[in-house]
């Protein structure tokens, strides 16, 4: 983690692949690191980093005192056109996530993402399907 948060980009982007990949095994591993993760989405940051974030956000059950930041950081990135598809599909998976906990959102996120469905990418397309339909069951 001392190499995913450092300030040399090189070696921090190196490290985001493997940091979400030992989360994806173990989801406890990042539970100390949660709120500078989140900090650190806030600041410029590659976007191996920021892409490698999101997913962790995830594959992991969100603690309540996160989900207002977490949501905050996805809904920028999908009202961002200038985001990797990739950051987007994650960050609409974040959303639905928290969306199960906080039904209050789901109406939004319904919202942004048929907004971005008709000028997506085939990924944007599957993934905002995919969504769509889930929060239909919630």
């Amino acid at each position: 983690m001392k190499l995913f948060f450092s300030k040399d980009t090189l070696l921090s982007q190196r490290s985001a692949w493997v940091m979400s990949t030992c989360v994806g095994y173990f989801p406890a591993l990042i539970q100390p690191y949660l709120k500078q993760l989140l900090e650190n989405l806030k600041n410029p940051v590659h976007p191996a980093v920021k892409r490698n974030s999101i997913k962790v956000l995830e594959l992991i059950e969100l603690p309540e005192e996160f989900m207002g930041i977490a949501a905050n950081v996805c809904f920028k990135i999908l009202l961002s056109n200038k985001e990797e598809v990739a950051q987007q599909a994650y960050a609409m998976s974040v959303l639905y996530n928290i969306a199960k906990k906080e039904p209050e959102l789901k109406n939004e996120i319904k919202l942004v993402i048929e907004d971005m469905l008709p000028h997506g990418s085939p990924a944007i397309l599957a993934r905002g399907k995919r969504v769509l339909a889930q929060l239909v069951n919630l």
